[in-house]
C-alpha cells in the first residue's frame, strides 16, 4: 500500500461549464480518462477496494443552475461549504420537494431521484458531494434527455400548444449545460420564485449539520448526520432524516471532523463503513496503519483521503489554525467505531502483559479518563 491509494490532491481536471465547474475523484471506466498515474492509482484504488463512494466538487457562480439530472448508481450526499442554494427534488411519485440551504448544512438525493440545485446568493456555491458508489458515475440531464428524444415523441407527450412545431423551437446549445448560466438570463427569468416545501417534505433531504449536536473532546468537535439506532433525545426533523437515509440501500454518512491546533483524532477504526474525507481548512498529518505496516503523509485544504474499513488511522492537525474535514461513511446504519485507548482498556492487563512482554502492574500507568479522549490534546 502507498500513499497514492490513500490520499489524492484534488488537482485532477477541472470540468468548466457556463455557470460553475465540477472536479472529482473517481473511478473511470476508460483510463486513458485519468490525467495522470497518481489520478488513476487513486481511482482504481476506490474501485478495487469497493469503497462505495466517489467524490466531486461543485462550484456553482451566481445565478448558475447545476441543470436537472439525476444518478442511475448512485445516491447523493452533499454539504454546502460556502454561498445559498435553492434546491429541487421530484420523488417517484411526482412531489416536488423545494428548498433553501446555507453554508453548514447537507442535501440528499436517493437514486435515480430528479434533482436541480440554483445557486440564489451573490457568492459562488461550492458544495461537497458524495456518491454511493466505487463505480463510474452514470448520470443523465433533463435538457439531454429532451434533446434526445424524436420531436414526434416529445410532441405527443408534452402536447404543448403549437405541436411538434414548438418542440421544433428548442436549440440544443454546443456548450455542455450541466452546470447553466445563460448570458441573456435577466431577459428569461422575469419573476424567480424559491418557496420552501413544508419541513415534513423537506426533512427528508436536508439536515441542518451546522445546527446539530455538537460532540465536545479535550481535542475538537464532531458533528454527526446519521441514522442513530436510538432515536430518544433526537428532534423531530433529525429522526425523519436519519429514517429515510436508512430506507435507502447504500446511503452514506456524513460527519464534519474538527481538530484544533495540536489535537489528535487517536487510532481508531470502524466496523462498518470504508471513509472518505475532504480537507476544508488547516493541515494535518495522517496515518493510516494495515496488515502491510503504517503509512504516513501530510495533508493540506482540498487534499482527499481514503481509509478503507478496519483500517486504523489517526489525524493530527498541524497547523495554527483548526483543522476541519468532511468525512463520508460508507453505512447507511449507525456508524460503529473503536478508537486505540478503549480497546486497550478494555483488553485484560494480563492478556497485555504476555504480548508486550511487561509486568501486570505496568499497565496500570496508562490512565483511564473521565472524559472522552477520541480528538485529546497533550
Amino acid at each position: 500500500m502507498t500513499s497514492v491509494l490513500t490520499v489524492a490532491c484534488l488537482t485532477f481536471q477541472v470540468f468548466e461549464f457556463p455557470g460553475g465547474a465540477i472536479q472529482w475523484a473517481r473511478y473511470r471506466n476508460n483510463v486513458k480518462d485519468y490525467l495522470s498515474i497518481e489520478e488513476e492509482a487513486f481511482g482504481s484504488s476506490l474501485n478495487s477496494q469497493r469503497s462505495q463512494m466517489t467524490l466531486g466538487t461543485l462550484r456553482i457562480k451566481s445565478n448558475g443552475l447545476r441543470a436537472p439530472h439525476w444518478h442511475f448508481n448512485a445516491n447523493e450526499h452533499g454539504y454546502l461549504v460556502q454561498g445559498t442554494a435553492w434546491i429541487g427534488v421530484v420523488d417517484d411519485g411526482g412531489v416536488v420537494t423545494t428548498y433553501n440551504v446555507t453554508a453548514g448544512q447537507v442535501i440528499f438525493f436517493p437514486k435515480n431521484t430528479l434533482h436541480w440545485i440554483k445557486n440564489v446568493g451573490n457568492e459562488d456555491c461550492f458544495f461537497l458531494l458524495f456518491f454511493s458508489t466505487h463505480d463510474e458515475l452514470q448520470t443523465l440531464d433533463v435538457d439531454d434527455v429532451f434533446f434526445s428524444v424524436p420531436e414526434d415523441i416529445a410532441s405527443r407527450s408534452l402536447k404543448p400548444e403549437g405541436g411538434i412545431n414548438f418542440i421544433r423551437t428548442f436549440q440544443k446549445q454546443k456548450e455542455d449545460q450541466g452546470v447553466n448560466l445563460p448570458p441573456n438570463l435577466a431577459e428569461l427569468v422575469i419573476n424567480p420564485s424559491y418557496v420552501q416545501s413544508p419541513e415534513s417534505l423537506v426533512w427528508r433531504y436536508f439536515y441542518d449539520l451546522k445546527g446539530s449536536k455538537e460532540y465536545q473532546f479535550p481535542g475538537g468537535v464532531i458533528q454527526l448526520a446519521q441514522y442513530w439506532k436510538n432515536g430518544s433525545e433526537l428532534s423531530y426533523h433529525e429522526k425523519i432524516f436519519g429514517e429515510f437515509l436508512n430506507q435507502h440501500q447504500n446511503a452514506l454518512t456524513l460527519c464534519t471532523l474538527r481538530i484544533y491546533n495540536n489535537g489528535l483524532r487517536q487510532p481508531h477504526f470502524h466496523f462498518n463503513a470504508n471513509e472518505m474525507g475532504y480537507v476544508i481548512s488547516g493541515c494535518a498529518k495522517v496515518g493510516i496503519i494495515n496488515t502491510q505496516g503504517i503509512v504516513e503523509f501530510d495533508v493540506h485544504i482540498g487534499d482527499v483521503v481514503f481509509f478503507p474499513m478496519g483500517t486504523q488511522h489517526y489525524i493530527k492537525s498541524t497547523c495554527d489554525e483548526d483543522l476541519l474535514f468532511l468525512l463520508a461513511f460508507s453505512t447507511g446504519d449507525q456508524l460503529q467505531t473503536l478508537d486505540m485507548d478503549d480497546y486497550l482498556q478494555a483488553t485484560a492487563d494480563h492478556i497485555l502483559a504476555q504480548l508486550f512482554f511487561k509486568k501486570q502492574s505496568e499497565f496500570k500507568k496508562i490512565p483511564k479518563f473521565k472524559e472522552d479522549q477520541a480528538i485529546n490534546l497533550p
